[in-house]
């Protein structure tokens, strides 16, 4: 749930997406997730967006936690 643990998601996912094709989606599936802070997907889909752009697809959004959560990073990134 904090900065460094989803910086730490992301430093260990990694290795993975190193191995991605080009052409291929990256699906985030929140299926299941109780609760999504903002800090930990800021550290985790932040750089994950940056390095695949629009082929990041986000599925299961509807928990109220993560459709919050996806809006305000949404409103952060878009004041950048």
């Amino acid at each position: 749930m904090s900065r460094p643990a989803g910086k730490e998601a992301f430093l260990g996912f990694s290795p993975i997406l190193a191995e991605v094709k080009d052409s291929e989606p990256i699906e985030v599936d929140f299926e299941g997730v109780v609760a999504f802070s903002p800090s930990w997907g800021a550290e985790f889909l932040e750089p994950l967006t940056e390095k695949f752009g629009n082929r990041v697809v986000y599925l299961n959004t509807k928990n109220p936690s993560v459709k919050a959560t996806l809006e305000l990073l949404k409103e952060i990134n878009s004041k950048k």
